[in-house]
């Protein structure tokens, strides 16, 4: 049975509820991880079947347990749910699955009462470690009815969808990653491409992340000025290559601008896409000179790779942008929309939340005492949201908790 009195709870047994979980053990301070799902849920249903991580497995890893695979190798989705699960079995975390939040409200005597579907518990702290894939966000443009529609949360395969041409909004990492997957399944694909950052996926014999770590990237506490809502396309499918969404259109991928709106069966595109294509190009390019520069100061001995500054030729589709997608004439039967998540701490009955219901924080530390936030981007850098991210803002609010009555 799940204790009615206890220190802490964990509301989530993903990578960040087991990373609290193990530093609060460290600590020795009673707690309960409860999960509705199962450990690693989202990882385990809420991924296509063929996602690896973006970041190799000798670094999206917490510090406690290395992966079984190829340290340089992706992890499969399979592969990173056993990979919790047997990290679970390692630090013996108490979790309980199959319990619901239904409500968490302040006590008059003090501490929270979490209503559960499995009765109530009074906690002194409580931790919102349910990360940031949460409700599934569709932009209000398409009736529903016109065609086959569902988010990258629901998609599998291409094999789930119907015959015909299919239309990916959004060109971050999931959006490119699946319309990459469908283009090779033979499959007409149209990808509807945004301001993006598109980094190397390696750069004179060093990973991306390696990068981002020697840059000083991963410790960033806020992201650049004007940059807030731009998206990363970078991938560790096939072995992991730089996305480059040229090449998309040389093996015969749609490249288009943003999805603006839909009238009559034809959805009408934003005049963007050279500039968005730009864009991801002067991100990429500025990264090849920070990283060259950073090897000249540091006298670092690592191979040249001028051919990695080399662009392409724009595809025709870039020349001359699309502005308008008539479905039918271009036998378009579904649209999958990589347009992101919110957060639902509608569970989480306290004043911890700004005027636009966002978490209110410092560094994962509510504005009312007792309530934690994990797992969210930013939470405390730009690595907050990754594997060994968030095992550093787990071991930060533990010894925030423990210094607490």
């Amino acid at each position: 049975m799940i204790p009615t009195r206890i220190n802490t709870v964990v509301v989530g047994a993903g990578q960040a509820g087991l990373a609290m979980s193990a530093h609060l053990r460290d600590r020795q301070i009673d707690h309960v991880v409860l999960e509705w799902g199962s450990i690693a849920e989202r990882w385990r249903n809420a991924r296509w079947d063929s996602l690896v991580m973006n970041g190799p497995a000798w670094h999206d890893r917490f510090p406690a347990r290395s992966f079984d695979s190829d340290p340089n190798g992706f992890p499969g989705k399979d592969e990173v749910t056993r990979y919790f699960e047997e990290f679970a079995k390692q630090i013996e975390a108490p979790i309980y699955c199959g319990v619901e939040i239904t409500g968490t409200t302040a006590l008059p005597q003090g501490g929270y009462q979490v209503e559960t579907s499995q009765g109530h518990i009074h906690a002194d702290h409580v931790v919102a470690a349910t990360g940031p894939f949460q409700i599934p966000v569709i932009p209000p443009i398409l009736p529903d009815g016109v065609v086959n529609q569902l988010h990258s949360f629901d998609y599998h395969n291409p094999a789930q969808l119907p015959d015909g041409a299919v239309m990916v909004v959004g060109a971050g990492s999931s959006g490119a990653q699946i319309a990459d997957e469908l283009l090779r399944s033979g499959r007409k694909v149209f990808l509807s491409i945004g301001p993006h950052d598109r980094p190397p996926r390696s750069y004179r014999g060093k990973d991306f992340v390696w990068w981002l770590g020697a840059l000083g990237k991963w410790q960033m506490k806020t992201p650049p000025a004007g940059r807030e809502h731009v998206t990363i396309a970078v991938s560790g499918a096939y072995g992991g290559d730089t996305v480059d969404f040229r090449k998309f259109a040389d093996r015969g991928m749609v490249l288009l601008g943003m999805t603006e709106a839909y009238d009559s069966g034809v959805i009408s595109i934003a005049d963007d896409l050279a500039k968005n294509i730009a864009g991801g190009d002067a991100n990429y390019l500025g990264l090849l000179a920070e990283a060259d520069a950073y090897i000249d100061a540091h006298g670092l001995d690592l191979p040249p790779e001028e051919d990695a500054k080399i662009i392409g030729a724009d595809p025709d589709c870039v020349k001359t942008p699309i502005r308008h997608i008539n479905l039918a004439e271009q036998g378009v039967t579904t649209i999958i929309w990589a347009t992101g998540y919110v957060q639902d701490f509608s569970w989480l009955k306290v004043d911890a939340f700004d005027a636009n219901g966002k978490p209110a924080h410092n560094r994962g530390v509510a504005k009312v005492d007792g309530i934690y936030f994990l797992g969210l981007p930013w939470l405390s850098m730009r690595g907050s949201s990754f594997i060994w991210g968030v095992w550093e803002d787990a071991k930060y609010l533990a010894a925030q908790i423990s210094n607490q009555p």
